[in-house]
């Protein structure tokens, strides 16, 4: 038992998690950039907040406003572009490794921001398995409470084993590339020896037929 309880443990310290608020005025799209292996799943959960005037603060919530949710991947595929209510939680999973961009943008009809407009959105992004929700699990079903946490053990496995292939894939690449670059500066330096050699042996030959034309030798 102790085993798998520091297994847990080190499974979920596995699992990326960014969560975050920034500001922004409505109809303004920001973006984040996610680093991804592929067949990755990514679950993000959102909430929107607009500034009120008369409290000068932001409320709990912003009726009436939802969120445009847009994920683009390396290569400029659209992976998740869908409009959710002003708190709302959106899943993608990754087809191709890199550079993802999950961008949000509120669907305000509002052409101009005020500064009544400003918006604070809060941003919670996770990557890989995530911990099942036991809240729905019966203490009694015994079974099925180590159903869930081997499946939620074997998902967590899923993730690092991906992370690691990327990880590794990355490393060869970045190699791959320091070699290219040393050889390119090994031929260069070579490159230029054999033209400082072959332009100081053109120049003393030079010289040396101006002193001969000269009839100093």
């Amino acid at each position: 038992m102790d085993l798998m309880i520091r297994l847990a443990v080190i499974f979920c310290l596995w699992s990326v998690v960014h969560s975050m608020y920034y500001h922004c005025f409505e109809r303004e799209e920001k973006c984040i950039i996610e680093e991804l292996p592929s067949d990755m799943l990514v679950s993000g959960r959102y909430k929107i907040q607009k500034w009120d005037m008369s409290q000068h603060d932001f409320p709990p919530s912003a009726p009436g406003l939802g969120m445009v949710v847009t994920v683009r991947a390396p290569n400029e595929e659209i992976l998740l572009s869908k409009l959710y209510g002003p708190d709302g939680k959106f899943m993608f999973t990754t087809h191709s490794a890199g550079l993802h961009y999950i961008c949000l943008q509120s669907n305000s009809t509002n052409l101009i921001a005020f500064a009544s407009s400003k918006l604070r959105v809060h941003l919670d992004v996770q990557v890989g398995e995530h911990p099942l929700d036991y809240a729905g699990v019966d203490p009694k079903d015994k079974v099925k409470d180590v159903s869930y946490g081997l499946e939620h053990l074997r998902g967590e496995v899923d993730h690092i084993i991906k992370e690691q292939e990327y990880q590794r894939d990355r490393e060869e690449y970045y190699r791959q590339k320091s070699e290219d670059m040393n050889s390119n500066v090994l031929w260069w330096a070579i490159v230029q020896t054999v033209i400082l050699t072959t332009v100081g042996i053109w120049q003393i030959k030079h010289f040396k037929d101006f002193l001969i034309a000269k009839k100093v030798v």
